[in-house]
């Protein structure tokens, strides 16, 4: 079991991780989509959403934090789900939200399970696994994800032509 909740959590981890740099590595490419979606300004919520899914993505390959690394990830991938990706249905091929709710979900699952004790979290004697921190996960997930989502502005409507 061990085994398999680091594999979990290193490919989830990694992938978090360089989702986040590539928004980082092209903050005005990524400011400029998360303005058209209504986060403004832009350039802060790019940035604020790439160090999160970064940073969410590090502590789960450690294993350090695990439930605060669940929470945040579920938090960013709940907001992308619902902001850039619900309205195309479910498949990724169609914009759709299927990659990021098996991202926040898996995140969300080790937060359920553990770490496992290959990580940072047994290495220092720390039990942050179980159902307790697994709702906690979820709930402050989804709190600051609809957060995010309470605070979106809506993009004005294109003017019409005559």
């Amino acid at each position: 079991m061990d085994i398999g909740l680091f594999l979990l959590r290193v490919v989830v981890g990694l992938t978090l991780l360089a989702h986040g740099a590539q928004k980082l590595g092209a903050l005005d490419q990524a400011a400029a989509g998360l303005e058209s979606i209504g986060f403004v300004p832009g350039r802060r919520s790019a940035m604020l959403a790439g160090l999160a899914e970064a940073g969410s993505g590090v502590l789960l390959i450690l294993g350090l934090a695990t439930p605060i690394a669940a929470a945040v990830a579920l938090g960013v991938m709940f907001v992308a789900g619902v902001s850039a990706h619900l309205k195309q249905g479910f498949f990724s091929t169609q914009g759709g939200y299927e990659y990021t709710l098996v991202l926040g979900v898996a995140a969300l699952s080790v937060a359920f399970t553990g770490p496992g004790r290959l990580s940072a979290d047994a290495l220092v004697g720390l039990d942050l696994g179980g159902v307790r921190w697994g709702l906690v996960a979820l709930v402050l997930g989804l709190v600051a994800g609809g957060i995010q989502l309470a605070s979106r502005r809506r993009p004005a409507a294109a003017p019409q032509k005559a």
